[in-house]
Parts: C-alpha cells; structure tokens; sequence
C-alpha cells in the first residue's frame, strides 16, 4: 500500500513549517507512520542552491527568466522523486512543506498570469508528465494576510542571516500576486483536492482530516 502524499502551500513567512510540524505530531501521536520533506531542498539539491543564489542576485540575469528559475525549482524534484516514492511506500502519510503548486503559484504571479495560464500548464506537463512526479492527495492551502506573511518573513531574515529575504520576499507586489493564484489553484482543485486553512483554524481538525484520508 502506498502512502498519502499530502502537500502544504503558502507564500514565504505563511507559517508552512510550524503548520507542518503541528500536524506531525498530531499524526504520529495517532499512531500513523509519517514523513516530511520540504522543497526547495537547499543544501541538498544543486539545483536549489543556484536558484536561491540567483535570487540573491549571482549568475547574472538567471533570475530575470521566471521559466529558468522553475526549472530549477522543477529539478529539484526530479532528483528527489526516488527518494519521495521510498518514503510513499514505507509510510502511511507524507507531509510535504512546498510542491509543484508553489512553482505554478510564483511563475505565473511573476508573469502575471492566473491558475489557468500558459506557465501553469507548462509547470504541470513538466512536473508531472515529464518528471512523473506523483499527484498529490490533497493539497492545503496556508491563506493567512499578505501582510502577516511579509512581516514573519522579515523577522525570520532578521534573526537568522541564513534565511535572509530573497528577491521572492522583497517584493510585495509579487507577494500578493501569488496569494491571488494560490487562491485560484485552490479554488479550481488544480491536480487534486484543495484545502484551504486559515490563521486561526485548529492544526489538530486539520491533523484528523488527513488522518481520514489514511483510513479511507
């Protein structure tokens, strides 16, 4: 029996990974056998890596090229889907921090398109076609204030130089924009059922609702 792949989207400072590390011990606690795994796989991948130097400005105009860059990210994922298919098949959930919703959400807020255009669909005959990423189960949408998002983002640069805000995280506009296509990725069930979690929603109703999946 093969695990649930279970993704968890959000723009930067969205609260993904505390989001991600509630619902793990929830599941666990549960007796349910879990993994995590988040993407970008920075210090890992080398493709990660020249993606997030070239958001901080090296390797000349490679950011400047929103396919290059999701490219990049798309690799990322290729390399690691022997390792996600092992964690698929020796655990009953997988919890994944990012996707392949995450490079459709920021492709088409850089080019200003919505869910249903051209570089959402290349993203998706890319990852998933040509990479033969697996389908997510369910895909859950951390929808808090673009606001809110920023400022966590910032305070977490500020107190770790590692995670200092990227080209990505400066810019609000681009910001807002992905929140907009995130929200119609989630609103269409791109690849999939959507959920959509908000600030204050309770971890432990979401924990359950995965849980179910499992047990379905």
């Amino acid at each position: 029996m093969v695990g649930a792949l279970v993704s968890v989207e959000g723009l930067d400072g969205a609260g993904k990974r505390t989001l991600t590390d509630a619902v793990l011990t929830d599941l666990r606690a549960r007796g349910l056998r879990v993994a995590t795994l988040a993407f970008p796989r920075y210090g890992v991948s080398v493709h990660a890596d020249l993606a997030a130097e070239a958001l901080r400005g090296g390797h000349g105009d490679l950011a400047a090229s929103v396919n290059a860059m999701a490219l990049l990210f798309a690799l990322d994922r290729a390399n690691a889907r022997d390792d996600l298919l092992k964690l698929l098949a020796d655990n009953d959930i997988v919890l994944l921090d990012r996707y392949v919703a995450s490079n459709a959400a920021y492709s088409a807020a850089r080019l200003e398109q919505d869910a249903r255009g051209e570089v959402v669909a290349w993203i998706e005959q890319l990852e998933f076609e040509r990479f033969a990423l697996p389908a997510p189960n369910v895909q859950i949408l951390l929808d808090v204030p673009v606001d809110v998002a920023e400022e966590r983002a910032r305070l977490r640069g500020a107190a770790d130089h590692a995670r200092a805000l990227d080209a990505y995280e400066k810019d609000g506009g681009l910001q807002r924009r992905t929140g907009n296509v995130y929200r119609d990725l989630a609103e269409i069930n791109w690849r999939g059922p959507w959920w959509v979690h908000r600030t204050g929603d309770d971890p432990a109703t979401l924990a359950a609702r995965v849980a179910e999946i499992v047990a379905g």
